[in-house]
């Protein structure tokens, strides 16, 4: 699919969603936050993306990248 990124974000007032920036519709969209973040991650891993989740606010909360690391850095 060629995805760079994979977010979890809120779902305009109406759960959490799992998105890429590259569509306009979510991948799946969940009543929790955790069940958003645990599916969100394993999908990160599948399509070696960086993985974003946000906080209520839209703040970044943290990141992890599962395979699309652009340094080049051993270890």
């Amino acid at each position: 699919m060629g995805y760079k990124q994979t977010w979890v974000s809120p779902n305009d007032g109406n759960g959490w969603k799992v998105h890429h920036p590259e569509n306009e519709r979510a991948s799946r969209v969940f009543d929790t936050k955790q069940d958003a973040v645990d599916w969100g991650r394993q999908h990160s891993k599948n399509e070696h993306t960086e993985f974003i989740v946000q906080k209520g606010d839209g703040e970044i909360q943290f990141k992890d990248s599962h395979g699309n690391d652009p340094r080049n850095i051993k270890g």
